[in-house]
């Protein structure tokens, strides 16, 4: 029926007039027709027909067609049951099955089975039975299942390994058959080349490409047949070799693929590779090698040593050019800043020094004309007369009112005075001149020397005539707070000691204010009291601020405290760390001039001129003196401008001069209206005279006096306490409050009673306690009355669950702490949270800059770290590279985390004190992050620099460039973590374990559930299914039995390599996450 069919076709195409002129062509056409029809049925007899040129092709397309169909179809249904690793069916069974560029191994079978292939190819229910065999985890692929045609009772030589047998004649075969077994008894004989015949099946499979499927040859040493490893059948001494046998994973079946050093064409042709090419297992073609690298014929890989000692040399000179001239930018830089700033000193002095000259000039005229001038208005010159009378009367006659009243009037003039420098400012503001460094340089310098001018004309000042000058309504700048608290007690809640007891007083603006008291008075707590920074304690009574009770962070913008140490950056100058916080902290609205303006002052009222653009230093580094350390400490809150601010121990590890210096600079600032209260430890004599008023307190955080410092000897005196000549005020009253001096015999006060007394003398209510009791037994046990059972005995656990609670409640007041929201009242609005991370990316990135030593140092062990494992270990066809993989996972996860800590462990004090003064803690984070992001992008890249060329895997550098990134993006945040909730030690060795436990973890067997899950929350798990898939996606052809089974053996799935990358930078984005909200709620102990 076919014949006929087609030949009825033919009649109706062709005309009868072109019947006569093809009639010479149609013979041949019929034959291959009726060859075509037949072939595939195996009921072809006139075998002689397949010998002719013309005929073969176009038979063997025929088969070729209906073998494709077969196959496709079967490889799409093992693609829907093996999803995990087969990505696309079409595309992998092109790369296994398609043939059609060269079917002469298909002709030579048809030519060699006389057109009975149709009969001994495998239908696809054959090819379903032995693929489905790779499924079972205890299957062998040498050795099937039995089958209808291979059993215990029916074994043909067909069944042996590397031979086929053919249907009967009359039975016809249909190769998309998926259900049932056509049987195969008859006319055995060896497997044809390009296909394979596993032992147990009577049937050909092709071999895919990659393969080398030739004939077999007996060895008679071994008596195998190789190249392949099975042996003749016992007692069949006619039996001979066959073809292939299996094909199976790269462990098993290694023989049938295409060897090293050489590539297949096709399944039955194998070609050495030339030189300058490299041949791969498995490879279809030769693959040119990168230059500069070498590649002798029949290789394998390229030889790339002298490439990767070229990289190694190369980026060895970058990081030591790096490593010796990384500060040199900044340095160029500060020294053309230094000469602008040097000329526009020199310019402003110079201007005023002729403006002084002129001015004396002036007077000298005025005067010389006002002598020779006749008076002639009368009214005039009795009042020009009286004025100089009453100077005269004034400066005769003084009092304490009209001292104050003069120099009130004197304060004034000085204050309209710097009005109109004000004034004068802003007209130069307003013409816009200030646009070069050099300009705004000028406008500053101009502007502190007519200060220092007016301050030297109005240095005799008294103490009112400041008052005046500091609140006279056009010199002000800040807002005047007076902060005043009335019986403000402190408590420990773990403990229920008293810090602070019954302190009253207030503390105004345009005063210094020194709180002394031997150790343990609690002056470092009524100073953490009155700055809202008390954690872990029950604080009663009132704090007013200006007369109201407002809370005291409503106004944190404005309010500056100085810590006892000195938390300062090492890595930055002197001018750079006052310039972050100037442009941080002060209103966005005030212009870069005038910013300036405030730098350079603080600088010099601090006398910090010789080092403004020397670094601070570091422990490892030495850089300015303790002195200027303290002073920079102080200037980094004064820069600010603030309206309070809080000193703890500022003059700590000062010489006399340094200590005279900060309080001339902190005089100023109380000038301008500042509150400045400062604890202070044994001042000399004349630091204790620069002083406006002093809280001395006692042991137990009572008030012994708190009033103006020339009032303070007076006081004592009345109560018979006379501080000896040439011995030091303060000195001597902290070692009476210690009780080391005993008062004169003439006083009938003893050191502990001085609370009660004054007290008493300020009219304030004494506590009962302090009535009724002993003051000897007060001092001893000041808390009996809080703790009536205290002398009871207790349980040792009673007493631990005691502790723990203590502790909770001390946490949890930290985190209460630390989330207080207030209303701002300061009305300043500093710049907006962006602007801010603008100004700490530019200082990170000077810090890094300054730090490159120590990142070159980063990248040369990641350089070696790269060489030494790509040279040791090799890639795993068989494996994929997984073992080279999970030791690049640890390494780069360790020397990562390790340089990573150092980004939040070195800066945890300096976060912590910016944040409380306001500024942004996400501008912050978001910065170190930023620049860390540069880490992640490079570090990789220096990695793979050596790693990648020297192990040569078959994914691209692109493919495992992403994967590094992703995978040191997520180790980064997890040091975050590390760094901020651990101390520097802990968190250094958990960074060391957690990449070589979780890895470990990762890598073992799935066998149940519990490990399943644990395994997917380690991030190497993902890291290293990424890694792998991306380098199995490059193994195709005669690879995929081998993917399919590592893939399944691993639990990973071929088509989740995005999952990997999204999850490995989602464990980065919510580390990250942890670590801020760490930041926020954990504070310095």
């Amino acid at each position: 029926m076919c014949l006929i069919s087609r030949i009825l076709n033919l009649k109706m195409s062709l005309n009868r007039r072109n019947w006569v002129k093809h009639g010479s062509n149609l013979k041949l056409v019929i034959l291959v027709l009726w060859s075509v029809c037949y072939v595939g049925y195996g009921q072809f007899e006139d075998t002689n027909q397949f010998e002719n040129p013309a005929v073969l092709p176009l038979v063997t397309q025929m088969v070729y067609r209906r073998l494709s169909n077969s196959t496709a179809s079967l490889y799409r249904e093992f693609g829907t049951r093996a999803k995990f690793c087969v990505k696309d069916p079409d595309d992998d069974w092109n790369k296994a099955f398609n043939f059609s560029t060269n079917l002469n191994f298909l002709s030579s079978c048809i030519q060699k089975t006389r057109g009975d292939i149709g009969r001994r190819i495998c239908t696809a229910a054959e090819m379903k039975f032995y693929f489905n065999d790779f499924f079972s985890k205890s299957s062998n692929p040498s050795f099937l299942r039995p089958n209808g045609n291979c059993n215990l009772t029916s074994w043909v030589s067909g069944c042996e390994p590397g031979w086929a047998c053919s249907v009967d004649p009359t039975q016809q075969v249909n190769l998309e058959n998926y259900k049932d077994f056509p049987e195969r008894t008859t006319n055995c004989m060896p497997c044809c080349e390009g296909f394979f015949c596993p032992r147990g099946l009577t049937c050909m499979i092709p071999c895919p490409l990659g393969a080398h499927c030739p004939l077999a040859r007996l060895d008679k040493k071994t008596n195998l047949c190789v190249p392949y490893t099975y042996q003749l059948p016992p007692g069949r001494p006619n039996h001979t070799c066959g073809g292939a046998n299996v094909w199976a994973d790269v462990r098993t079946s290694s023989e049938v693929f295409c060897s090293a050093g050489s590539y297949c064409p096709t399944t039955t042709q194998k070609v050495p590779c030339d030189s300058g090419h490299y041949c791969r297992m498995g490879s279809t073609s030769e693959k040119p090698c990168f230059k500069l690298t070498s590649c002798n014929p029949k290789t394998a890989n390229q030889n790339m040593h002298a490439f990767g000692v070229m990289i190694i040399a190369a980026l060895s000179t970058i990081l030591l050019i790096i490593y010796n001239c990384s500060d040199q930018i900044l340095t160029t830089r500060e020294r053309r800043q230094a000469k602008s700033r040097e000329a526009a000193v020199k310019k402003a002095k110079a201007h005023q020094r002729w403006k002084a000259a002129l001015g004396i000039a002036k007077r000298h005229v005025t005067e010389t004309f006002s002598e020779k001038k006749t008076t002639h208005d009368g009214d005039t010159h009795k009042m020009l007369v009286s004025g100089y009378s009453s100077e005269i009367d004034s400066s005769v006659y003084s009092s304490p009112g009209i001292e104050d009243d003069a120099a009130a009037a004197t304060a004034a003039r000085r204050s309209k005075e710097r009005a109109s420098l004000e004034a004068e400012g802003k007209r130069v503001k307003e013409q816009k001149v200030k646009k070069s460094q050099s300009q705004i340089f000028k406008y500053a310098y101009d502007r502190i020397e007519k200060e220092k001018a007016m301050e030297q004309e109005n240095k005799e000042l008294t103490f009112s005539g400041i008052v005046n000058m500091a609140t006279y309504s056009q010199m002000r700048k800040r807002p005047l707070m007076e902060l005043s608290f009335e019986n403000l007690t402190l408590t420990l809640k773990s403990s229920g000691k008293h810090l602070l007891r019954c302190v009253t007083g207030s503390m105004k603006p345009g005063r210094i204010t020194a709180v002394m008291g031997p150790s343990g008075a609690g002056k470092t707590s009524l100073l953490s009291a009155l700055a809202g920074k008390a954690v872990g304690c029950k604080l009663s009574g009132l704090i007013l601020i200006n007369g109201k009770q407002l809370s005291i962070h409503s106004y944190k913008k404005i309010i500056g405290f100085v810590p006892q140490d000195d938390i300062v950056h090492g890595n930055l100058t002197v001018e750079e760390n006052l310039w972050f916080h100037a442009k941080c902290r002060l209103p966005a609205e005030k212009s870069k001039a005038d910013k300036v303006l405030v730098v350079e002052r603080i600088i010099d009222s601090l006398g910090l001129q010789a080092v403004r653009t020397s670094l601070v230093g570091t422990v490892e580094k030495r850089g300015i003196s303790g002195g200027q350390r303290k002073r920079v400490n102080v200037g980094l809150e004064m820069v600010m401008e603030p309206s309070i601010l809080f000193l703890d121990e500022p003059t700590s590890g000062l010489d006399s001069a340094s200590s005279q210096l900060l309080l001339k600079a902190l005089r100023h600032e109380a000038l301008e209206g500042v509150n400045v209260c400062m604890v202070v430890h044994q001042p000399s004599y004349t630091l204790f005279g620069m002083f406006n008023d002093l809280v001395l307190l006692a042991k137990g955080g009572l008030t012994v006096y708190h009033g103006p410092v020339k009032q303070v000897e007076p006081y004592f005196s009345g109560l018979g306490i006379v501080v000896p000549e040439r011995i030091n005020p303060p000195d001597y009253y902290i070692d009476v409050l210690e009780g080391i001096v005993v008062s004169s015999s003439d006083s009938d006060v003893g050191y502990k009673e001085l609370p009660q007394r004054w007290m008493l003398h300020k009219g304030y209510s004494v506590p009962l306690d302090m009535r009724r009791n002993n003051p000897a037994e007060l001092a001893a046990n000041p808390d009996v009355r809080n703790h009536p059972n205290a002398n009871a005995e207790q349980t040792f656990l009673r007493e631990l669950w005691g502790d723990v609670k203590s502790n909770f409640r001390l946490r949890r007041d930290k985190i209460r702490h630390n989330f207080v929201k207030s209303r701002d009242l300061s009305y300043r609005r500093t710049p907006t949270m962006w602007l801010q991370y603008k100004y700490f990316l530019g200082r990170i990135a000077k810090q890094r800059m300054r730090e490159a030593k120590l990142q070159a140092t980063d990248y040369l062990i990641l350089l070696l770290a790269g060489a030494c494992l790509g040279s040791l270990i090799k890639a795993s066809d068989e494996s994929f590279g997984a073992p080279g993989y999970t030791y690049t996972i640890i390494a780069v996860s360790l020397l990562c985390k390790i340089a990573a800590l150092r980004s939040f462990s070195l800066d945890k004090l300096h976060y912590w004190r910016e944040s409380a003064s306001g500024m942004s803690s996400f501008a912050c984070f978001l910065a170190k992050d930023t620049m860390d992001c540069f880490n992640t992008l490079v570090k990789p890249l220096v990695y793979l620099s050596m790693f990648y060329f020297f192990t040569n895997p078959r994914s691209t550098f692109f493919d495992n460039y992403i994967v590094l990134v992703c995978l040191v993006y997520c180790v980064t945040g997890i040091a975050y973590a590390l760094a901020i909730f651990l101390h520097p030690g802990s968190a250094q060795l958990f960074s060391v374990l957690l990449p070589v436990v979780l890895t470990l973890v990762a890598t073992q067997p799935k066998n149940s559930q519990v490990m399943r899950i644990i395994g997917d929350l380690c991030y190497p798990k993902w890291a290293l299914e990424a890694f792998v898939i991306g380098n199995a996606q490059r193994y195709y052809g005669v690879w995929m039995i081998t993917r399919c089974g590592s893939l399944m053996k691993s639990g990973y799935d071929i088509n989740k390599w995005n999952l990997c990358i999204m999850i490995l930078l989602f464990i980065g984005w919510v580390t990250r996450g942890i670590a801020f909200v760490g930041m926020l709620i954990l504070q310095k102990k």
